[in-house]
């Protein structure tokens, strides 16, 4: 891994936008949950659920804002490249399909908070959102090759459509691995701050992408900022909100610019190796790929015995390893390694457990009693 020779440069910019973004999302969140208590938009207590107690969320909400002032702040005063050079493959209809598409994503998901929206239903509005960003340029135009060589492109309708399913794809992703506290918001970071680093080599271009990089970090802060109120034990859920907005942003992040497609999928192995086993599992057992179940990694994770901490930093501790093995490998590389992880998870997922699921005591209601004085 080689940095750019202006990666030192892109420092200063990138510790602002962190620290702002983690700041502004450390203190609306409190203020997000008493709107939504106010509402009383929680999450009840349910056989395949965590919390024993009902939770409020919708705290994505507050990720989304601080991630959206902080960015549009930059770009303005950016404009010109004041601080960061501006690629010239970056369109401004692109940048409006990021922040405006993520405004959407949340809003989207905040409906689905408030009315618990079925689950075909929340589908087609991820669609729509996936060929929003499709129209405004979002595409992923190649992918590395496997077998070597020159890479494999893209264009028209394929695009179009390999697109909408790596968005739809990530938006998932993120949702089905938002079963602990802390765990799908530590997961983005993670991602969000590998993609941000791997922007600033030269894996990408020879110039890197410090524009890209900056955004990222705003992301990182952002759920940083989050993470605090999200921690078991937590006293605001991310909610559909947060996981459609996170998810949606980092799928658009790592494909602006030049195609980052190879690295989140790597990065994000953990999610989306698990969404997709899971939908294997149900299909294969004539049940819909919706319907809920304990079956996830997390769930196995605990049903092995591990705590609930214990759970979610082995599952940090993975997303870390392979976002240093995606900053350690090339393009190729990278897909041999998610698709040696992508078996692996498979195996795991599908040997037997113990079946029987002990709550540890940190999962017991008294737990949960809130950090945040409610008014």
């Amino acid at each position: 891994m080689t940095f750019i020779s202006g990666a030192a440069d892109a420092i200063i910019p990138i510790l602002v936008v962190f620290i702002a973004a983690g700041l502004i999302s450390l203190v609306l969140t409190p203020v997000v949950r008493r709107v939504v208590l106010r509402y009383e938009v929680v999450d009840h207590p349910e056989a395949r659920r965590i919390n024993t107690i009902p939770v409020p969320r919708g705290g994505g909400l507050a990720v989304c804002a601080a991630f959206l002032l902080v960015a549009s702040v930059f770009l303005t005063l950016n404009q010109g490249g004041t601080f960061v050079p501006i690629p010239i493959s970056l369109a401004p209809s692109e940048v409006a399909a990021l922040l405006l598409g993520g405004a959407i994503a949340a809003g989207l998901g905040a409906v689905d908070d408030l009315f618990d929206l079925r689950a075909r239903l929340q589908l087609v509005g991820q669609v729509a959102l996936a060929l929003f960003a499709v129209a405004l340029g979002i595409t992923i135009d190649f992918v590395a090759n496997p077998i070597g060589g020159q890479p494999i492109r893209f264009s028209g309708t394929i695009a179009a459509a390999l697109t909408v399913f790596w968005i739809v794809g990530m938006i998932n992703s993120i949702n089905w691995i938002d079963g602990l506290d802390g765990l799908s918001s530590g997961v983005a970071f993670i991602a969000a701050a590998t993609l941000g680093i791997i922007s600033l080599t030269t894996q990408v271009t020879q110039n890197g992408q410090p524009l890209i990089a900056v955004l990222c970090f705003a992301l990182a802060g952002a759920l940083l900022g989050f993470l605090r109120w999200n921690f078991n034990p937590a006293s605001i859920f991310t909610g559909t909100s947060g996981v459609q907005f996170v998810g949606y942003t980092l799928a658009v992040l790592a494909i602006l610019g030049v195609a980052k497609v190879a690295v989140a999928l790597l990065v994000l192995g953990v999610p989306i190796i698990d969404t997709f086993w899971i939908i294997v599992r149900r299909v294969s057992q004539g049940r819909s790929p919706f319907s809920p179940d304990r079956t996830h990694i997390h769930h196995r994770l605990l049903d092995l015995g591990l705590s609930h901490r214990q759970t979610v930093l082995v599952i940090y501790g993975i997303c870390l390893g392979l976002a240093v093995l995606s900053m350690l490998l090339s393009g190729v590389t990278q897909l041999y390694a998610f698709l040696g992880i992508f078996v692996a998870f498979g195996l795991v997922l599908f040997l037997p457990t113990r079946g029987d699921f002990d709550r540890p005591e940190e999962l017991e209601a008294d737990a949960y009693e809130p950090e945040v004085p409610v008014e």
